[in-house]
């Protein structure tokens, strides 16, 4: 007797490509993906033209830092923690001091920093000087720094109105220079 040769039997491959593809997209559907965090700053517009920018030197406070991680505020050797309160003595200054700034809506605070300074001493550099506008606005709006940073002026229109005021007597204007090889 011979014996039956056995049929093949083939498996539907179609349909589980399919439910493949379906689970591919729903999970990069979603998915989260982690984004990097940076320092939240708001680059300008690449312009094509040069601008020159006629600036009063006195109103320019420059602070630079070496790979040492120490600072030069205004060509004087100058400790981190006195920093905060030499740019607010700048800008709050008026005209007062001829070697200061004539106006805050005139001040820049420049800093410059070395290739080989750290991260961590830039980004408090950074942090100082935010922190003396931070209080000259809050001062300006007759409130703490911390009710002045816990402000919310996208969600109470009193908020926008204290911190409109601040931001108009003090602007932020901060210049950070490209770094140089300097040295210590």
């Amino acid at each position: 007797m011979p014996r039956r040769k056995k049929d093949d039997v083939d498996i539907n491959a179609s349909s589980m490509a399919d439910i493949a593809f379906l689970l591919l997209i729903f999970f990069l559907v979603t998915t989260t993906i982690a984004s990097d965090k940076g320092l939240p700053i708001l680059l300008p517009p690449k312009n094509t033209e040069d601008v020159q920018i006629k600036l009063n030197q006195r109103n320019v406070y420059v602070v630079q830092m070496n790979s040492r991680d120490q600072l030069l505020v205004e060509d004087e050797p100058m400790e981190l923690r006195s920093l905060k309160e030499g740019v607010k003595r700048f800008l709050s200054n008026n005209g007062a001091d001829e070697k200061l700034s004539v106006s805050p809506k005139d001040a820049v605070v420049s800093i410059k920093a070395d290739r080989g300074t750290s991260y961590e001493t830039y980004l408090q550099v950074l942090d100082q000087v935010k922190a003396g506008y931070h209080e000259l606005r809050a001062q300006e709006a007759g409130i703490t720094v911390q009710e002045y940073l816990s402000l919310e002026p996208d969600k109470n229109p009193r908020d926008k109105r204290l911190y409109d005021k601040a931001r108009e007597a003090y602007p932020m204007q901060i210049s950070e220079a490209e770094p140089s090889q300097v040295g210590g």
